[in-house]
């Protein structure tokens, strides 16, 4: 009974959405009551004429049941027609409209060839037509809901760019009304967070944050004196309300700030019911989205805000954050995953560590020893395997961003860690023997990202934990090959990225969805230690007005959805894959 009742909700509730979704794109133009094709009115008009083999929908509905699937199969080549026209389109769909009813899950891949017809960038007839079939549909038939949801978002980003951000500014109430839907229907909420979080990740990568800082740059030196603030945060405003002038200057950047407030109001909706945070429906989100995070986030490189939604939710509960911690040192240390995607969580959790300020230092102690605990023994199985070891990302790579991980988040928190006492915190660091990790044979300093070598050089030789710069000075006079193919070729001797480090919690750029993260985010404060720094003229000083020490050093690598960098092989293993059982530092939640 319950079950029935659901349903009674459902389908009265997608009636609703079936009348708000054809007002929805009535308000846009796309709907209009009163429209003529060749001169007639549509509504009032017969249907059009047009060359057809079979039955009715309904006669072909009918002999199906019986046994007779001629018509049936028919029906379907017709319907999958490359050429088919207009007119023939406007007539099946009202021919489906009319029995509705009896388009059961029985008849699945019949309706999902009606959803393959090439509705989009039809005549306005069309569209209309499309929308109302829709409408009665998804009211008549919700196990039909989903599929029809993820076809019209899959909509939103046509290959043309120009028309992809047309769309996204007239669908963006839409995508609300669409996340509104799974409050509904729960079973459909990984689906749609999947569809609409694929499309978010296209925005995000194709625009870049060196485009979108040189379009703010750009701004402001072309900004009229008179309209000085125009584009200025207000400081004072609340982050649940944010400044209506904070637009962005980049046109893809300002529309995927809009849909980053949009996600994330949404996730605080969920999460929270009179203001307090709801256990459970926190916990049900955040497996939800944690698997949009694996199939899609986690593979994609070089985004650069897609991924703040499970920053932001995290920051609601410990337990969540050390959840997300875990499930990424799972990823790293488990040798049956690809490569390239132990590196990426490498990356995830050195990025997370360092800039999320939620995370107590008790957790980043507990982080830091299960990845040096990983990292001795990988050292360990490569000095008793009995050969050279070497500097080789293809066979290492893993290895490799775990140290830049580690040497990354000491960066960030080593200060928090000295705090209060400073001898315990010393003895904690020096515990850790990081002095083997940076003299073993594999070298990870000639690997990571110069400018993380050097800022943690400067950090341990400050508290004399170890000494860097010998080796930093070895491996600038000899350029020892990198080597990125087992093979033995491809070496590249100039590459100062050669491991494609990719920080995901870099600083975030979008304005309106930014004032939510602000207040959850550790900045780069360390001056003191960034004075340590030589410049390029071989001496000592400090660069002024930068938030963040990278100094825009890591170069820009084009953003691939779904695909991790090129520049290795995720099938390699090193030969002595290093694993471990599997050891949580999570609390209950």
């Amino acid at each position: 009974s319950s079950e029935n009742g659901a349903h009674t909700r459902a389908c009265s509730f997608t009636a609703q959405s079936g009348i708000s979704f054809q007002n929805t794109f009535q308000k846009q133009g796309l709907f209009q009551r009163s429209m003529e094709v060749d001169g007639r009115d549509f509504f009032s008009s017969p249907p059009v004429k047009t060359v057809r083999f079979g039955g009715s929908v309904v006669e072909t509905l009918a002999k199906h049941k019986q046994g007779d699937s001629g018509d049936y199969e028919l029906l379907k080549h017709q319907l999958a027609d490359p050429d088919i026209k207009d007119a023939q389109i406007i007539n099946w769909l009202q021919e489906f409209r009319s029995c509705v009813t009896q388009l059961t899950k029985d008849h699945e891949q019949l309706i999902y060839t009606v959803l393959r017809l090439p509705w989009v960038g039809r005549s306005q007839a069309v569209v209309e037509e499309y929308m109302a079939f829709l409408g009665n549909l998804v009211s008549a038939q919700t196990v039909y809901l989903c599929a029809c949801l993820k076809m019209v978002v899959s909509h939103f980003t046509p290959s043309s760019a120009l028309v992809s951000l047309q769309l996204i500014t007239r669908y963006e109430c839409y995508v609300h009304n669409l996340l509104r839907v799974t409050t509904y229907i729960p079973s459909i909420r990984r689906d749609v967070l999947e569809v609409i979080i694929g499309m978010m990740l296209k925005l995000d990568v194709s625009a870049s944050r060196a485009d979108i800082e040189e379009a703010e740059e750009n701004t402001v030196q072309n900004q009229d004196p008179t309209e000085e603030g125009l584009f200025d945060m207000d400081e004072d405003m609340s982050a649940d309300h944010p400044s209506t002038t904070a637009v962005m200057a980049h046109p893809v950047a300002e529309r995927l700030d809009t849909l980053m407030a949009v996600l994330m109001a949404y996730v605080k909706d969920v999460c929270h019911v009179n203001g307090s945070l709801h256990v459970e429906r926190t916990k049900d989100l955040y497996k939800d989205l944690l698997s949009v995070f694996d199939k899609l986030i986690l593979p994609t490189h070089a985004s650069c805000h897609v991924q703040y939604t499970l920053f932001y939710l995290c920051s609601f509960r410990l337990a969540l954050a050390e959840a997300f911690l875990d499930h990424l040192w799972k990823i790293l240390q488990s040798p049956s995953q690809p490569a390239v995607l132990r590196q990426a969580a490498a990356g995830y959790l050195g990025s997370f560590l360092a800039r999320a300020k939620f995370i107590p230092v008790l957790t980043v102690r507990a982080c830091l020893d299960l990845l040096l605990s990983w990292i001795h023994r990988y050292i360990d199985s490569q000095d008793s395997s009995g050969t050279q070891a070497y500097c080789d990302i293809s066979l290492h790579g893993p290895f490799y961003t775990a140290c830049q991980a580690v040497f990354y988040t000491l960066i960030f928190r080593h200060r928090a860690m000295l705090e209060g006492n400073m001898k315990k915190g010393l003895e904690y660091l020096q515990s850790l023997n990081l002095e083997r990790v940076v003299m073993c044979q594999l070298n990870p300093l000639k690997v990571c990202l110069p400018s993380v070598t050097n800022m943690f050089a400067a950090i341990t030789r400050k508290y004399q934990v170890v000494f860097c710069y010998t080796i930093i000075e070895r491996n600038n006079r000899h350029v020892l090959p990198v080597v990125r193919s087992s093979a033995g070729g491809d070496s590249v001797t100039t590459n100062t990225n050669p491991l494609d480090s990719f920080f995901p919690f870099d600083p975030y750029l979008l304005r309106r969805s930014g004032q939510l993260i602000e207040p959850l985010y550790q900045v780069w404060e360390e001056l003191a230690d960034t004075e340590l720094l030589p410049d390029k003229t071989g001496r000592q000083g400090s660069r002024e007005d930068e938030d963040d020490f990278l100094c825009g050093e890591t170069p820009q690598a084009e953003g691939i959805v779904g695909m991790t960098p090129n520049s290795y092989d995720s099938n390699l293993r090193s030969p002595s894959s290093v694993g471990s059982p599997p050891i949580s530092f999570q609390r209950p939640f």
